[in-house]
This record gives C-alpha cells, structure tokens and sequence, in this order.
C-alpha cells in the first residue's frame, strides 16, 4: 500500500497528464492503483458513483486506472465562482462559499478528511499516485498546507517534482524550488522530472547534469512532448485551444469567463466531418456557424452579463433570425431562458437578470445541487445515453412540455417549438458515440465513425508508452513507499 506524488514547479507544468500516464502504467505491470489530489482548483468537474464531484483531472486519473471515480480521489476541490471567491467542495459536498483571503482559516480544519480519504485509498490499492497543486515553491503558502509539501510531510509521501522546459527556465524552476524550500520539506524530494521536451533529448544533457549538481537530486528523465495530450479530456480553461478540425459542420462555442464542465465539447472536436470553433473575448460568433453551444458556467448571472459585454448576445440573436440552432448545457441552458431570478443572492445580489429569451422557460437559483449520474432517452432521435447533472437552480416553462431527454420517462431540459434551440441539464451526453452521431445527423451532418470511449483509452496506452521510452518508470515507482 505504496504512494508516491509527483508535484510541479509552477501550474499547468503538465503533472495530472503525467499521473494519468504513470497509472496506466503502473496498471500494466499489474498492481491495483488509484490516483489522488489533496486540493484542487477547478470548475471542470466530473460527478462520482457516490454521489459527489472531483476535479476532471482525477476522472481521467481513475479510468487510466480502470477504477470508478470517487470522491475520496480529490477530497477538496475550490471552484471559484468570481476573482474573489470559491465554493468549497469536501469529499465530494460543498461547504461553503468563501473568499480567497479566508480559505487560509478554513485550512486547518481541512486536512483530517484530506488524510481520512488518504487512508480510505490506501487500503484500497497497491499505489497511490498523488497530485500536487499549484508549486512548492509559493512558500508563502506553505503554512497550513493541504496541497504540497504540506500534505507530503503529513503522509510521509515521496515526491517527485516536475519542471515544464516548454516554458523555458527550466533549470531555475527546478533549482529554485529547491533554495526556497527548507529542509525538511527539500529532503521529502525524491528525484526529478523534465516534461515537454521538443527536439533532441541528448541536447539537454549538460542542463540535465546541472540540475543534478546543484539540487542532489537524481533525474527519472526527459519526456518528451506529448502532442496526443490534445485528444484527452482537459481540466484546466487555459488548454482550450482556438479551433479544432476542419469538417463542413461548423459549431461554435462563447468562451465564458466562468466556464465549467468544457470537456463536453471534447468529443465534438474529434470529429472528422465537425469544426469546432472556439470564439475568444472580442471575437464574433461567425455568421456561418450552424450549431452555437452555450456551455457550462459557475456563474450563469454573471456570465450574461460578461456574455452581453462582448455582444454575443446580437450574434446569438442574429444566428436565431437565421435559422441557425442552439444548444444550452446547464448554466447556458439557463441563459436561454427569459430570466434568471436569484432571490437569495446565491450568485451575487439578490434580483433577477434577464435572459436571452430564445426559450420560453425561467431559472430560479436554489441553494441545493444537483448531482447525479444518469442515464436518458434524447427526445428527438430515441438514443440512450449517459450523461450526469451538476447545477443549481431550478428551470420551468412552457418549452418544457418539449423535453429534450427523459429520464426513467420523466422529462429534462427543453425545446423550442421549431426544435431548434434546445437546453439540457445533461453534461457528458456527447461522449456517446450513438447520441453524438445522431444529434449531428440531425443538423445535417454524416454518420459518426468515432469511437470517443476507445480513442481515449489508446490515448492513454499511448501516454504510458511514451513515458517508458523516456523515463526510467520502474526506478519512479521504485520510489514510493
């Protein structure tokens, strides 16, 4: 009942990918692995058979692991709702909302469910392969720590830390992580890790030795860039690219300042016959976009507001007297609506905020949330799939009597009466290869080929091969304990 971490110099260095790929193949070799992340900052999240929510990441993590997700594998997980404040999400539940400046005195009463989850997960695999957040090096962070080093000295963790020389500076990221840390937290190292290495390896062996040198740490290896990265589902809002594909059906999607869930849009970008656009702040939707999707967001309010602000909602309307579709997944749902009405203030002041008013139904933020794992029947084509709800808030109206799904024969979401805009609840419905093939066919696209569930898992096989033939894996693994 072994564990290891594998923490980064900075954020976005690349380590959930790299736990993704140490999993599988740990998998491989044939030990029983689960992947953990004490805290985590996120709002792609992805709804457990227990009945909670974990950052995405940690999804990924338990299926390269072949395990169901579970709440013990993220046991924290802040999801900011403004530049200000987050909700607090304990072993899969919210807790609370707080601003940032006093998520410092919320800390210490955090640590016994991080090291109570822990505990669960070791006695329930051979390894545990653990994920830092953020760097060690934010030294100014470190009292009360549940993410790094904090987390490592408390369960006597091994940790390996990640440089991204992508970014350039690598050998100041690495050797300064280890001036700033003190010594006890310096001697819970184990080694080190460079990540997205582009060109010849050999080339670095002089940094490579360097780093050796000045931290007395020994290095697992280079890996090289991963360029398939692109085709595994995304936590962190900074990876979504521009555009993606370049088939004849044009789909394009607003990047809300609060976007959550955005990996639904994943498999429609993997799509031979699909491009996918994303359109960026300051940009126009374009005029011959067929399908515009409304994704998920943290804060539907404020994301009309941010929404109107860069005139998406003319081109939204435009699109609409065009005769273009629709679709609104959970808090773009709701913004489709004729208001969304916030009487307890449960995303900024009390009162109301107007809709687009393409759907004749209305929201009305409640305090609970809804979290589950589903499985529905679209409407429109008849097609089971798979799909799970995370939101707050309740939507009503008349397009409501045209459901876009069922589940256990009890309508969800809504349609307009032309059958062209249409809302859902329901994240993840586009990873089923029968629903995706048939809602694209609808909108007058061919028959999908794609298997999304079995590209991602040659995905992930891949990943592991790639790191055996650049690292020294079963040295890295030696290392746990």
């Amino acid at each position: 009942m072994r564990a290891l971490m594998i923490q980064g110099t900075g954020s976005n260095v690349g380590k959930s990918l790299l736990v993704a790929g140490l999993c599988r193949a740990a998998v491989r070799r044939g030990l029983s692995v689960a992947p953990f992340k004490p805290q985590n900052m996120s709002n792609n999240a992805a709804v457990t058979e227990d009945g909670g929510e974990i950052g995405r990441a940690q999804a990924l993590q338990a299926l390269a692991c072949g395990r169901p997700a579970h709440t013990d594998m993220n046991p924290v997980l802040l999801k900011p709702e403004s530049d200000l404040g987050a909700q607090v999400i304990v072993q899969g539940h919210r807790i609370a909302t707080v601003k940032a400046r006093d998520y410092a005195k919320l800390k210490p009463r955090l640590l016994s469910p991080v090291l109570e989850s822990f505990a669960r997960l070791r006695q329930s695999a051979d390894l545990v392969i653990v994920e830092g957040a953020g760097s060690p090096a934010e030294v100014n962070l470190r009292s009360n720590d549940i993410a790094n080093m904090g987390f490592a000295r408390a369960a006597d963790v091994p940790v390996i830390l990640v440089g991204d020389i992508d970014r350039g500076g690598v050998i100041a990221q690495i050797v300064g992580t280890r001036v700033v840390l003190d010594a006890e937290d310096a001697a819970q190292i184990a080694g080190f890790l460079i990540n997205r290495f582009r060109g010849d390896t050999r080339l670095f062996d002089d940094g490579y030795a360097t780093i050796e040198e000045r931290t007395g740490w020994r290095g697992f290896g280079v890996v090289p860039y991963f360029a398939d990265a692109a085709l595994l589902p995304a936590e962190d809002a900074l990876d979504l690219g521009r555009a993606k594909g370049s088939g004849p059906l044009r789909i394009a999607v607003p990047i809300l300042s609060r976007i959550a869930n955005f990996d639904d849009l994943d498999p429609l970008a993997q799509e031979p016959h699909v491009t996918l656009s994303l359109i960026k702040p300051g940009e126009a939707i374009p005029g011959d976009t067929d399908l515009i999707i409304l994704p998920g967001t943290k804060s539907t309010r404020a994301d009309l507001a941010w929404l109107r602000k860069q005139g998406w909602d003319i081109d939204i309307l435009a699109h609409v007297r065009r005769g273009g579709h629709v679709l609104g997944i959970c808090g773009g749902y709701q913004m489709l609506g004729l208001a969304v009405q916030d009487p307890e203030g449960l995303e900024g002041p009390a009162g109301d905020t107007p809709g687009l008013g393409v759907l004749d139904v209305v929201t009305t933020m409640q305090s609970g949330k809804h979290l589950s794992q589903v499985k529905a029947v679209h409407t429109a084509s008849g097609t089971i799939f798979l799909g799970y709800e995370i939101h707050m808030g309740e939507t009503t109206g008349a397009a409501c009597s045209r459901s876009f799904a069922h589940i256990a024969g009890a309508p969800e979401g809504a349609v307009s009466s032309d059958g062209r805009i249409m809302g859902s609840y329901l994240h993840g419905m586009f990873a089923e290869d029968a629903f995706r093939s048939a809602f694209l066919r609808q909108l007058g696209g061919p028959t999908s080929n794609l298997n999304y569930r079995k590209k991602v898992e040659k995905t992930l096989d891949d990943l592991a091969e790639h790191l055996e033939a650049h690292c020294d894996v079963d040295a890295l693994l030696a290392t746990a304990r």
